[in-house]
């Protein structure tokens, strides 16, 4: 193993015996074990067997003077990864997932999608259960290359080639642009409400604008270019924290879920692995506001870059989904690829949590050229809907 975080919490530890903040709000109980073993907890919920690693991409992209990026230490990194069972010669599924978010939030779709997909799902770097270099970027370039090339370090890792790419809200967005920079290894990308199509000088509007003006919006503004993340105020509440992620799964995805509910024990486990990947080292999560200015917006649309397109695509939104569907619409006019984009109904941006049936349909649906050579005249299953 290249690196524990917890280890990397002693020197963090004796300046917060010396800051004047009450010992309440320092109290922050989680480390690379507690990371693994609430995965491990929430896993135990998926009956397909599965093997966990960490596997070693090195401290920089080779050839590079900069490290993972501008981090100070030279130690080897680690991308966590979970392999799935599956059948002989099943296509492989690569899942990337969103800001705030690490593989196990697809743990509702593991066992449906191993049935057909040898399923590999990954924290990407700075997040999870994944190394936590210091996060030094001071771009969006240099931040976009910091997942981007460490995914592709990740791959020549796993020896992976010819895979299908799966990636959710900004996991999406890092998954567009890896597939647009290295189109060859990627058979099939599927995004699901990803980011990056919208920007903010095509659809600001004039509530933004008058809110910016005001004197929450400069302080928000002033908080959003200060990389304060939603990740800080979760470490700041100490032992509260796990109280304010608790609220925040019941209400998202129980009483105010737009579909399936999870169930008791979903929420609890859901709850404790999110809460411990949240209140981990600040890294990845950094790269927030050189990926999107104030109010989501990306600083770079993947709409601009449509023409480039090369791979095959799918985009699946749920019905509810924040994340505008127009703007996949937008793209597919100038992409000279195959294209479809599915929306799944009871469904918002967790679409895969919400409605994993619709979600698995969508997918299978997308993929179904791997899987039978007359595939052209297949309509939609039930439920689902083309944009």
């Amino acid at each position: 193993m290249a690196e524990v975080i917890g280890s990397s919490n002693a020197a963090e530890s004796a300046a917060a015996r010396r800051s004047i903040w009450p010992s309440v709000l320092r109290w922050i109980p989680t480390s690379a074990e507690e990371i693994s073993a609430a995965e491990r907890r929430l896993l135990s919920l998926v009956k397909t067997p599965y093997v966990q690693e960490h596997v070693n991409i090195g401290s920089g992209p080779p050839g590079s003077m900069v490290r993972w990026f501008r981090s100070s230490s030279d130690q080897p990194r680690y991308i966590n990864t979970v392999t799935f069972d599956s059948k002989e010669n099943s296509p492989t599924l690569v899942m990337v997932h969103g800001y705030g978010a690490s593989h196990g939030f697809f743990f509702r779709n593991f066992d449906a999608l191993a049935s057909r997909f040898r399923v590999v799902a990954i924290d990407q770097l700075g997040w999870g259960g994944s190394s936590r270099p210091d996060f030094k970027c001071k771009s969006t370039e240099e931040t976009e290359a910091w997942f981007i090339d460490s995914f592709e370090e990740w791959r020549k890792a796993k020896n992976l080639s010819n895979f299908i790419l799966l990636g959710h809200s900004f996991g999406g967005y890092v998954a567009a642009k890896y597939a647009l920079k290295h189109p060859e290894h990627v058979q099939h990308l599927i995004l699901v409400g990803p980011a990056g199509f919208s920007s903010e000088t095509e659809h600001k509007s004039e509530w933004l604008t008058k809110f910016r003006a005001s004197w929450k919006g400069v302080i928000l503004n002033h908080l959003w270019e200060s990389n304060f993340t939603p990740q800080t105020v979760i470490r700041g509440l100490g032992r509260w924290g796990p109280g304010m992620v608790r609220k925040y799964t019941s209400a998202r995805f129980s009483s105010l879920s737009i579909g399936d509910i999870l169930t008791e024990e979903e929420s609890s486990l859901l709850t404790d692995y999110a809460y411990h990947t949240l209140a981990a080292k600040a890294s990845g999560e950094l790269c927030l506001k050189y990926i999107f200015s104030f109010g989501a917006f990306t600083r770079k649309p993947l709409l601009h870059s449509a023409a480039d397109w090369k791979v095959p695509t799918t985009f699946i939104y749920g019905h509810e989904d924040w994340m505008n569907y127009h703007g996949a619409v937008d793209a597919r006019k100038d992409m000279k690829v195959p294209c479809e984009i599915i929306r799944v109904p009871q469904a918002g941006h967790f679409v895969f949590i919400d409605n994993p049936s619709g979600f698995h349909s969508a997918v299978f649906h997308a993929c179904r050229r791997f899987f039978t050579q007359n595939h052209g005249d297949q309509e939609l299953p039930e439920g689902l809907t083309s944009a």
